[in-house]
């Protein structure tokens, strides 16, 4: 056998390398458990200032030993004599639960967000039915209104004080960047409570497709975003859809109308308030503490004008001489007052989950959903006319919802 020296530089101190012969043994003892070869290195044959190869032995016995887990190098390193170097093979199985867990966490979280949607529909539905339910026996919106921020304050009192949802530390500041906010809120939902007492569930809620055409006409006004021309044509079929289903509309009067599209303006208007207020950092909240905190505004402004307007007229004493059953006026009016109150709250958890343009889909489904609903259980009389109106305007919203996130393209010198 020839020998070979080798010399590491550039440290000097190093003596060239003896030749070793390299001695192999194989030894096999069958195993109590099947484990990976180990290669182990003895330091018999080394020398004080000798870099050599090592003498190794295979052997296919446990290695229980063996403190390192490392990929297997077929050259053996060069190891110095005072060093003992340990290493071993290991093969480690991925486990096969790894992407079971991460399909099963997917589909929680889709069935999470079904029922989240599920939720929003069912409670929207239940608060049109009651409320329109409560108008017609009591057509007195201003105190209906007053009642459903009652409940939604003591509500959002329960949510601070059992913290189920962290009380914020509001500044005076603050407190006065969300006035404009709670008063546009208070008058939108004022105004929609308005016109379900004069018209349909159903045509209300056709006139309210009509929101996409404020949002683009207040923000090109007050926040400069100019819209495309996707977006202008997605609004063609909403205006024409809701003109020809309030043409054929059997229950309409000016009043149910006008005060539809003031709930229009009033809620487009806190939206774009709520982007051009509240874009400061030390004013950012997260939505459901907005809303909390609008509600209990809400409650403090309608509170003092519901007594100018209506007086008390919400006691058991005066629906009683009204001839009401005060029992059933009562129920729903709070049944009414807990679904809106928990329809606006899932609706702002299901925004925290999901893209805008979602969300924004999802609402126009609702719309569709509470309209049908409405027309079932109130048993309203439509025209053939009537339903390709709110379908046209129905398909107008949806329209818009897909292409108001396509932006134009830059152009190029």
């Amino acid at each position: 056998m020839q020998s070979a020296a080798f010399n590491l530089s550039p440290s000097p101190s190093l003596s060239p390398l003896k030749p070793r012969r390299l001695i192999a043994s194989t030894t096999y003892s069958p195993p109590s458990r099947f484990d990976p070869i180990r290669a182990s290195s003895s330091s018999n044959d080394l020398d004080s200032n000798n870099v050599v190869f090592p003498r190794r032995s295979w052997s296919l016995t446990s290695a229980s030993n063996s403190s390192l887990s490392r990929p297997w190098n077929p050259l053996p390193p060069l190891v110095s004599e005072s060093k003992t170097t340990r290493f071993g093979v290991r093969a480690t199985a991925v486990p096969e639960s790894a992407g079971q867990g991460e399909g099963k966490s997917s589909l929680v979280k889709t069935l999470e967000l079904g029922l989240l949607f599920g939720l929003w529909y069912l409670f929207n539905i239940y608060f049109n039915i009651y409320n329109k339910q409560v108008l017609k026996v009591f057509p007195n919106p201003v105190t209906v209104t007053a009642v459903q921020f009652a409940v939604g304050t003591v509500l959002v009192i329960l949510m601070w004080t059992f913290n189920l949802h962290k009380r914020p530390k509001i500044s005076g500041a603050q407190l006065a960047m969300i006035l404009p906010l709670a008063v546009v809120h208070t008058l939108g939902n004022l105004f929609t409570n308005m016109s379900l007492g004069k018209v349909a569930v159903s045509f209300t809620h056709t006139i309210k497709a009509m929101e996409p055409f404020f949002s683009v006409v207040l923000s090109a006004m007050f926040l400069g975003e100019m819209p495309t021309i996707w977006v202008v044509g997605s609004l063609l079929p909403i205006v024409g859809g809701v003109a020809l289903a309030s043409v054929t509309e059997a229950s309409f009067n000016w009043a149910g109308f006008w005060s539809a599209m003031a709930s229009n303006l009033t809620n487009q208007s806190r939206n774009v308030l709520s982007k051009k207020v509240m874009v400061k950092n030390e004013a950012s909240m997260d939505n459901i503490t907005l809303f909390s905190i609008i509600t209990v505004m809400s409650l403090v402004l309608l509170a003092p004008v519901t007594i100018f307007m209506d007086g008390v007229r919400f006691t058991p004493a005066y629906l009683q001489s009204a001839g009401l059953n005060v029992q059933q006026v009562y129920t729903r009016s709070l049944l009414a007052a807990l679904c809106f109150h928990a329809y606006q709250q899932v609706s702002y958890m299901i925004l925290q989950r999901v893209s805008p343009v979602t969300h924004s889909v999802g609402n126009c489904v609702k719309r569709v959903v509470v309209i049908v609903s409405s027309v079932l259980f109130f048993k309203t009389p439509v025209l053939p006319i009537n339903s390709l109106g709110t379908g046209i305007a129905l398909a107008g919203v949806f329209l818009y919802s897909r292409v108001k996130g396509i932006k134009p393209k830059p152009k190029t010198a």
